[in-house]
């Protein structure tokens, strides 16, 4: 049940942010970063691996709304931000990451958590248009939720860090 939470998610007027006949956003409800969107198509598209060439479109416009919501978001100039896809998402429904790389919020406690938006688990949306542009679907590594459990590194400098407490000290100094 937790992982079809999205489908109910979406169909909230109070969790929306944007809507059209296409795609629904909405503010995640446990944000890894101070901004942190979901683009969610209205078409039951479970994952990426039910995603074919027919929906280049769509993704394109998922995109799109992803820009327009960085564009109009009060910081977009101070900050940056990444648009992608978890390459295993914990939940069920095709959804677009549209996040801040402060990583600033209580809802990041693990370094699953960090990995998942950091390390090559974190497929770009551009980088999955063009793999399904060329190949008509998206393909995953083999062992890519490896990753999950990396080393924590800063996205920044690359140092090394021993914790998530550390961590979230260490971005600090890079985006007070």
């Amino acid at each position: 049940m937790w992982k079809q939470g999205l489908k109910y998610s979406m169909q909230d007027p109070t969790c929306q942010v944007f809507k059209d006949d296409t795609v629904v956003a909405m503010k995640d409800k446990y944000p890894k970063a101070r901004f942190h969107w979901l683009v969610l198509p209205w078409e039951p598209i479970p994952s990426l691996k039910a995603v074919r060439r027919d929906h280049l479109n769509l993704l394109q416009h998922m995109n799109d709304v992803g820009e327009k919501l960085v564009q109009e978001s009060l910081d977009s100039k101070a900050l940056k931000f990444r648009l992608g896809y978890h390459a295993i998402p914990s939940m069920s429904h095709l959804h677009l990451h549209v996040i801040s790389q402060d990583f600033d919020s209580p809802s990041l406690k693990t370094k699953k958590h960090w990995n998942s938006f950091n390390t090559d688990y974190f497929l770009e949306s551009q980088d999955v248009m063009k793999m399904v542009e060329q190949n008509g679907k998206i393909t995953v590594k083999e062992g890519i939720s490896e990753l999950l459990k990396m080393p924590l590194m800063c996205h920044v400098c690359q140092q090394q860090i021993s914790t998530i407490p550390q961590l979230k000290e260490h971005l600090k100094k890079h985006f007070s």
